[in-house]
């Protein structure tokens, strides 16, 4: 893997929790103008700019992105983003519950996603791309960094522990959900040497979350690389930013499932139908979390239920088979309530596990969904041997927690 250290752009220490926001995708409109209210500071000036339009300013109209050029124009004339003045890899860590990952923020190849040396595991809609490019064309820079593992190594370790036994530049917690981030520079030119050359050995890097922004800020750097007849390979649009975590400190969270109604069936016959592949046994009005792969939770008029799917009714040798979203989507939402496709039917929607089982039982006694499916999550052995075999993963199968803060570091395009 190709990887280059850059001269990031970024706050002043003082100044850090004022700009730093959550990513552009976890939040709408209405959300980002009430979290940046009175901080002419935010970062959502520059990645949710329609917050500086009236209400109901379409995000997508021309007039916004170029907002969002100005903005980062305008931060950079006041000083609150500052490029640094020479390049460096840094480490950003987070921390929630008690537990901390530790990432290198990088710029990564663009000639590697092309090649697919920089595996995915989703599917990208070409909407939310273009979206993202218009974005990085219009500031010229990469404003987020996506979310990359590697695999695990040893050496990178130690380099890591160096540099996070030292003071660091940034330390704070988000106010919003408590996580803490901590951030440090890698000045050493020896250090920087070491750690590009250990990335060289690595056979892949996979794309845990960002899989738009890994696409989009590849994409504008390759049309940067046709679009220059002095063309060299070396310059700074040939890369894109990224932080890249070992595999063995993330955590993928459940991603769950709510529907509708029950495709005409009544509640006994619905769950008739799935006792045809599935034991299912009553928990009663206590929240039951699923215990292992291939065992879900369902909850349904004010009951819980365990569903443990049948031997046969899965493939534990294919690594798209053996996975619970295939299995749910197969047997539950396909079969028997006539969902086929997960990315385009108004009958269900998605709840990331980070909201908790209780957000399931809230929306099914408020009416609005009749039904709740929690599965176990995904782990990163499955994401990875995914990505490995050139598959695809179903819709909404993994969620990463906790999210990337932007505003820490950008990287510029020239």
């Amino acid at each position: 893997m190709k990887i280059k250290p850059f001269k990031g752009i970024r706050p002043p220490k003082n100044l850090i929790e004022e700009v730093a926001s959550r990513p552009y995708d976890v939040l709408n409109s209405e959300e980002a103008r009430a979290e940046a209210a009175g901080n002419e500071k935010s970062l959502y000036r520059i990645i949710k700019p329609e917050i500086d339009f009236p209400e109901g300013m379409d995000e997508h109209d021309p007039a916004v992105y170029q907002k969002a050029a100005a903005n980062f124009a305008l931060f950079q004339e006041k000083g609150w983003l500052v490029q640094d003045e020479k390049e460096h890899y840094y480490v950003y860590a987070q921390t929630m519950n008690g537990r901390t990952q530790y990432g290198l923020v990088v710029c990564a190849y663009v000639e590697d996603y092309m090649t697919g040396k920089i595996k995915k595991h989703e599917l990208t809609r070409r909407d939310k791309e273009e979206d993202r490019m218009k974005h990085v064309r219009v500031n010229n820079a990469n404003i987020e960094p996506v979310f990359f593992a590697y695999p695990d190594d040893v050496a990178l370790d130690s380099i890591v522990m160096k540099y996070t036994a030292r003071e660091p530049e940034y330390d704070f917690v988000a106010k919003l959900d408590g996580f803490g981030h901590t951030f440090w520079l890698i000045e050493d030119e020896k250090d920087i040497d070491r750690i590009t050359e250990l990335f060289e050995r690595m056979p892949a890097l996979y794309i845990a979350d960002g899989h738009h922004r890994s696409a989009a800020a590849a994409l504008v750097g390759n049309e940067k690389a046709k679009q220059n007849p002095n063309h060299r390979g070396d310059e700074e649009y040939n890369y894109f930013m990224a932080v890249c975590f070992p595999a063995n400190q993330l955590t993928i969270i459940d991603y769950n499932r709510v529907v509708k109604d029950l495709n005409g069936l009544s509640n006994a016959d619905f769950l008739a139908r799935l006792e045809q592949n599935f034991e299912v046994e009553d928990k009663g009005t206590e929240i039951y979390k699923p215990q292992a792969l291939h065992n879900f939770a369902l909850y349904l008029d004010g009951k819980w239920y365990s569903l443990t799917a049948k031997p046969g009714t899965y493939n534990d040798n294919d690594p798209i088979g053996v996975l619970d979203v295939t299995i749910s989507s197969n047997l539950i939402l396909d079969e028997i309530l006539g969902i086929k496709d997960l990315r385009s039917d108004k009958r269900i929607d998605f709840v990331g596990g980070i909201r908790g089982l209780g957000e399931l039982k809230q929306r099914v006694d408020s009416g609005e969904m009749k039904v709740a499916l929690a599965l176990y999550p995904v782990s990163m052995k499955q994401l990875i041997d995914i990505a490995d075999t050139g598959n695809i993963m179903p819709p909404k199968t993994t969620w990463f927690e906790p999210k990337l803060r932007s505003g820490l570091v950008i990287h510029k395009l020239d």
